[in-house]
């Protein structure tokens, strides 16, 4: 199941739109298009400007500590353990899902923290 083409197509009937034109907007919003297991759900800007403009959904914002890097495994740990579409800038990131945004918020932003805790409970209950 693809969860790009089912976030798009309930951001468009949420701004009115047909979901006819799913993978026109489906290569607009989304910076990575692969089909895997564990896909990223990163917004581009244009997409965050649709879902908060055009389809009225709630984002929520956190602001990342000053020293934060984006880093290449930020961004895959990202990908594997934010499960809502966000989207990124160097001084914050914006959530759909409450849940999400409570978990970073828990983490005052720190997504470093954050994925290194995710990576190591997983690693754990692998065990």
């Amino acid at each position: 199941m693809d969860l790009k083409n089912t976030y798009t197509e309930v951001f468009l009937k949420a701004s009115g739109l047909p979901t006819s034109d799913v993978y026109k907007y489906k290569n607009l919003w989304w910076y990575n298009l692969r089909r895997k297991k564990d896909q990223g759900l990163r917004l581009t800007e244009q997409g965050i400007n649709f879902v908060e403009s055009k389809a009225e959904i709630k984002t929520y914002k956190i602001d990342l500590p000053k020293e934060t890097k984006i880093t290449p495994q930020i961004l895959v740990w990202l990908d594997h353990f934010i499960n809502t579409p966000f989207y990124l800038e160097k001084n914050f990131i914006k959530v759909l899902s409450e849940k999400s945004a409570f978990e970073l918020y828990l983490f005052s932003g720190d997504i470093k923290k954050m994925g290194m805790a995710k990576a190591m409970n997983k690693r754990i209950n692998q065990e």
